[in-house]
């Protein structure tokens, strides 16, 4: 049986991801700074996982492919962080709510290990979510 771990899904601009725009979008660096996701310690343990184990996270809004990193500063138990960016905006909701911008933060999420699984590049990221 598959485990799965349910948490809520933060997301916001990191250094790494800033310095990975500025190459480009389509630049390895920003791919890279981009396409994770950090992770308590103890729920990566709980999932079977290590630190750069490939991971799927979804929500009620789809599902996406990542890179499981430990998150450096301390237990975040039940919250999972994605930088800003495509992988991010794939699974998080459009809806504004009246307010006018996007809620990117407190979405709730199920994640789960997918070693066999690939991350999409970010042009293979945007064929599957717009087919073009």
């Amino acid at each position: 049986m598959e485990q799965k771990l349910h948490v809520t899904l933060l997301t916001g601009r990191t250094i790494e991801q800033g310095v990975g725009k500025e190459y480009g979008k389509a630049s390895h660096e920003y791919y890279d700074a981009c396409s994770m996701c950090y992770m308590d310690s103890d729920d990566m343990r709980k999932l079977g996982i290590k630190s750069n184990t490939n991971i799927k996270v979804t929500t009620p809004v789809g599902s996406v492919v990542l890179k499981a990193v430990k998150y450096p500063r301390g237990p975040t138990p039940g919250l999972i962080y994605i930088p800003y960016g495509p992988w991010a905006n794939a699974i998080c909701s459009y809806a504004t709510t009246s307010i006018g911008m996007p809620s990117f933060k407190g979405t709730p999420a199920d994640v789960e290990a997918a070693p066999g699984e690939k991350i999409l590049t970010i042009e293979e990221l945007l064929m599957s979510e717009f087919g073009r």
